[in-house]
């Protein structure tokens, strides 16, 4: 007995095992089967009352159409009413021959669904017609006799009722294509005869139908079989049901169904999908709030974890001086560092908050920013080493800045957008100006030194030679003057009297520039306006007529003596000159004019304003004109844009008249070319 007690204990142990795995078995299938059949009737009930919902949804819309219909009868019955009223108004003091022309047409003014009223006598003989002035003519006045059916019918109807009465529907075609649905009402006159109102149905139902109902539904005027006699409103939407209505218009004298369909996606499923979802996810939520007591712990541990991840790199971000920048797909900021909303000025919200365009592009640019964008959403890759680009604050300042754009990647790897980095490269840009800037300034200054001396050097080397061709040139004129003057010997005196002239003003000039070069003080003596034109006259049109430039002088009368250096300024009207003259020299350039203006003007630009008065010199030119690029440095030294020039001539004109009080200004001239105007102070004070 004591050997059969180890086999039967396992026997006994296995067979308690075998019946508790069945029950366990059987209570987890008892619960899954529970809450597979609660989840059955939630459904089914769900779906009942969506159903029923759907239903009622219907039952509404159709309702609303046909109290829509209903009101739409009334209004087409009460505008007929008054259409027959206004009719027998007009006959109050009876039919006039002259006057009824003149009646028929202000009526046919206020009811636009009239296309014609006719004046016939008993015999239904047309007596007089007018038609609609809002429509082209459709009917011919041969046609319209006394056997028209149409019109007969409804007279004789309305003369066995002694009342209007309407005609059948009928239809009027028209040139080149096309007709019109129309309908005829007749009224008997007192006193013989009747009057005839032609109706368009399809005005009819634009001007007497409720307004409301063109609005997303389709209005009709139909026969009894359902044949569509004129229509309107809007048509039928893809993906949408229809709902019609039809009620009867009982006219004298004809018969016609007004049929209203509208169109709308029935039954609108989704406010009563979304209280089903509401109670499946009521009922789901006990069930989920046993997984959610189990993940708790794990989730909190998870979320600190990720708070100390956050905070690490939120003081990261917020420690650098580097603008971070993030966009999706479509373009839009999701991120922004505080560094990148310093640089632009700009809070968080305001830049997520942007369209496409964002705020900190300049307006100029905008279009070329849209489009680098575009680019960089259809997958353009920017460049590894990055690009340079400009910004602009919220101030409305620009500021240069480097940009490096990588793809934002998340962690299943795929691309969900762009990840900027921003260095604003302003003080990098001002420093390098101010260098190359001084390297600039001591460039011009070493060669202005060297100018200055070459000028002295120039001015010493050539005294002279001018000298002693003056010498020359006055010693063969009194030889030629201790002759007997000849015809010939006049002639040759006047050319070495001019040779003579001509090389002591260029000792004069030399002087000039040598105590130019020195910084020395020059006289300064009254010339009068018209002897500093004439000074330079004679070289200007020398070179007037090799380039083909007509020249014109306006000098205004009793002008004052100008207060100057007569040489300098004789000097500066010659530079202005030539540089007029040689921008007209283009080929195909006609109607070349140089035009030289002297007249009174007070001070302009910086001019120092006292009590004397000033002259202003003009020179005008109709060449090209001067671009914007060549107006930043128009007046710098060594700058010029012909390749035979050395840049110093407007910055030395400028110099001088500066030296005198005065200032040299352009501006463009109409209809084309450049205006250079300078001011010289008077002799004489204003009295």
């Amino acid at each position: 007995m004591a050997a059969l007690a180890p086999p039967v204990t396992q026997v006994l142990r296995r067979a308690f095992l075998r019946l508790a795995f069945l029950r366990s078995l059987h209570s987890a299938w008892q619960r899954w089967f529970l809450w597979l059949l609660l989840a059955v009737l939630v459904v089914v009930l769900l779906g009942t009352v969506v159903w029923l919902a759907g239903r009622h949804e219907v039952e509404q819309v159709q309702n609303a159409l046909e109290r829509d219909t209903a009101d739409a009868v009334g209004d087409l019955r009460g505008g007929l009413q008054r259409n027959i009223q206004s009719l027998r108004a007009s006959l109050a003091v009876g039919v006039d021959a002259e006057r009824w022309p003149i009646e028929a047409a202000g009526l046919l003014r206020e009811h636009r669904e009239w296309l014609r009223l006719e004046w016939r006598n008993a015999a239904m003989q047309p007596l007089a017609a007018i038609d609609t002035p809002y429509r082209r003519r459709i009917f011919d006045d041969i046609e319209r006799g006394a056997e028209q059916p149409d019109v007969a019918l409804a007279c004789t109807a309305a003369r066995k009722l002694a009342s209007p009465a309407y005609s059948s529907s009928h239809y009027v075609p028209m040139e080149p294509g096309g007709g019109l649905e129309v309908m005829e009402l007749c009224l008997p006159v007192e006193r013989g005869g009747y009057l005839v109102a032609t109706y368009s149905l399809r005005d009819l139902l634009t001007e007497l139908a409720a307004p409301t109902l063109s609005r997303g539904q389709e209005v009709s005027f139909t026969e009894a079989d359902g044949t569509r006699l004129a229509t309107i409103g809007a048509q039928r939407r893809t993906g949408t049901r229809v709902f019609t209505s039809q009620q009867l218009i009982d006219l004298p004298g004809a018969a016609l169904m007004l049929r209203v369909d509208g169109w709308r996606a029935a039954p609108d499923v989704f406010p009563n999908l979304l209280t089903a979802l509401v109670t499946a996810v009521s009922i789901a939520l006990v069930s989920v709030l046993i997984l959610l007591a189990r993940d708790s712990r794990r989730r909190l541990r998870a979320e600190h974890d990720l708070a100390e991840s956050l905070a690490f790199r939120k003081a990261m971000e917020d420690s650098v001086i580097t603008g971070l920048r993030a966009r999706d797909m479509q373009g839009r900021i999701t991120y922004v560092n505080p560094a990148f909303c310093e640089m632009v000025g700009f809070t968080p919200e305001e830049l997520m908050n942007a369209s496409n365009e964002a705020p900190y592009w300049p307006t100029e640019l905008a279009h070329e920013y849209q489009h680098r964008q575009a680019v960089r959403l259809a997958g353009g890759m920017p460049p590894r080493e990055g690009f340079e680009s400009v910004f602009m604050r919220k101030d409305g300042s620009r500021f240069p800045v480097l940009i490096f754009e990588a793809p934002l990647l998340n962690a299943q790897r795929m691309q969900t957008g762009w990840m900027s980095a921003f260095i604003d490269t302003s003080e990098q840009r001002r420093i390098e100006e101010i260098s190359r800037a001084s390297q600039e300034r001591l460039q011009a200054s070493a060669r202005l030194a060297t100018v200055g001396e070459m000028a002295s050097l120039l001015s010493h080397e050539l005294t002279q030679p001018l000298a002693a061709i003056s010498s020359y040139a006055n010693g063969s004129l009194n030889l030629l003057r201790a002759e007997h003057a000849s015809a010939g010997n006049g002639e040759v005196a006047m050319a070495i009297s001019r040779i003579a002239e001509q090389a002591e003003r260029a000792g004069q000039v030399i002087r000039s520039v040598h105590d130019f070069v020195r910084r020395r003080d020059r006289t300064r003596e009254a010339v009068a306006p018209q002897l500093l034109i004439e000074a330079v006259l004679p070289l200007v049109r020398l070179q007037a007529r090799k380039l083909g430039v007509r020249v014109e002088l306006q000098v205004e009368e009793r002008l004052p003596n100008v207060l100057c250096d007569r040489t300098l300024v004789e000097q500066v009207l010659l530079n202005l000159a030539r540089n007029g003259m040689q921008a007209m020299d283009m080929p195909g350039l006609g109607g070349r004019t140089l035009s030289l203006r002297v007249h009174r003007a007070h001070p302009i630009g910086g001019a120092t304003s006292d009590a004397r008065a000033w002259l202003e010199f003009a020179v005008a030119d109709v060449g090209c004109g001067i671009s914007a690029e060549v107006e930043a440095r128009l007046f710098t030294p060594f700058f010029t844009t012909r390749p035979d020039g050395m840049g110093l001539g407007l910055s030395l004109c400028r110099t001088v008249v500066e030296q005198h009080g005065g200032v040299l200004l352009f501006a463009a001239n109409q209809p084309r070319g450049t205006v250079f105007r300078f001011t010289l102070p008077a002799a004489a004070p204003i009295h």
